[in-house]
């Protein structure tokens, strides 16, 4: 009797009529803050589905996990590409579930700060904000997410002092100049971390006549991935499908070799970096010489790359810490403005073609 005494009084305490949740809508993983409670979700943006009743199976980590493994009435898919939503309904059914797990103590649907890449459109904007509230949002509020990830790594960004944050993601890398609590100077590439897995799993068909999944590139990327020289070469065997035969075979691959693969998608960052501030002004520019680059986001953890922009812009880089969540610690830093917000869409990309 006592125990169930217990048990009802601590569903009691976690009752809450509504708490405010910020979203880092990631094209490889999603990542919930809770006001109050820091990150209470992390998990793969990855749906599985059974197509013949189109039920949801897994969502998360479980469905990624079954990537390339399912069987014929089985299909895992990433609903989200290139940092927006390219299939909206498994977006709203995987972010229902994510909420469901939050949310189920709470009397009242909570409001939301979802981070969208610099170079979403306002249709892009619409099917995030609609996703949201099919998902059980009460209301949406959008944040790009450079500034959001300004905002995670410690940058003061409310006065006139100038800074710059390259977020390397999974689908995009969002390069912006913040000032005044806002945006002066932003681009968004569709070059990030699965370019990096693409060009992986291109040179390895290529080269040895393999083929690999995404989850193996992606190991690869992070176990021996760089863009530059490491002091000591590494290497690791990488597991596959041989093109000739259709039977397993087992491929070792250098540092070294990847290195040479790697560095193009890398060089590209760089070059938009460059772009970008010769687009800033002066004054924000001697800013950014005196307080540096940051970079965030997981593909700024591939080896090399924030010496590779120092190499070309001669200014300080670093990354910051814990990089793969900047971007969802400062959308739920951003919560305690929610109250004056704009709710709805923010017309990012009308603003930028008045900018211009």
């Amino acid at each position: 009797m006592n125990e169930q005494v217990n048990i009802m009084l601590n569903r009691f305490k976690n009752f809450k009529l509504s708490r405010d949740l910020g979203i880092d809508l990631g094209t490889a993983n999603i990542l919930v803050y809770a006001d109050g409670e820091g990150i209470v979700l992390r998990e793969p943006a990855v749906v599985a589905i059974d197509k013949n009743t189109g039920k949801v199976l897994q969502v998360g980590a479980a469905a990624r996990n079954m990537l390339g493994r399912t069987p014929g009435n089985v299909v895992s898919v990433r609903p989200l590409r290139d940092g927006v939503i390219s299939d909206y309904e498994m977006t709203e059914r995987m972010l229902a579930e994510f909420l469901k797990k939050i949310i189920r103590y709470s009397l009242v649907k909570p409001r939301v700060v979802v981070c969208v890449p610099s170079g979403v459109t306002e249709v892009e904007e619409r099917a995030v904000i609609q996703a949201a509230m099919e998902a059980g949002a009460r209301r949406v509020y959008l944040i790009e997410e450079p500034f959001a990830a300004g905002l995670g790594a410690g940058m003061d960004l409310s006065g006139p002092n100038g800074h710059m944050v390259v977020d390397i993601g999974g689908g995009t890398t969002d390069i912006a100049v913040l000032s005044l609590n806002d945006i002066a100077v932003s681009s968004s590439i569709k070059i990030a971390g699965d370019t990096f897995d693409e060009t992986i799993i291109n040179y390895m068909r290529r080269r040895h006549g393999l083929l690999i999944g995404v989850n193996t590139a992606e190991e690869i990327k992070t176990t021996i991935g760089c863009v530059l020289p490491r002091p000591e070469e590494l290497s690791m065997t990488a597991k596959g499908r041989d093109l000739k035969t259709g039977l397993p075979r087992s491929v070792t691959v250098t540092s070294t070799e990847l290195m040479e693969v790697l560095q193009r998608p890398a060089r590209a960052i760089v070059e938009e970096v460059v772009d970008v501030l010769e687009m800033t002004s002066p004054e924000l520019v001697a800013d950014i010489d005196r307080n540096g680059i940051i970079l965030t986001g997981g593909g700024s953890q591939i080896w090399g790359i924030e010496t590779m922009l120092h190499e070309r812009t001669q200014i300080a880089c670093m990354v910051a810490d814990s990089p793969d969540t900047c971007v969802a610690i400062g959308c739920g830093k951003s919560l305690q403005w929610i109250n004056s917000m704009q709710e709805g869409t923010i017309n990012i990309a009308r603003k930028k073609l008045m900018k211009d």
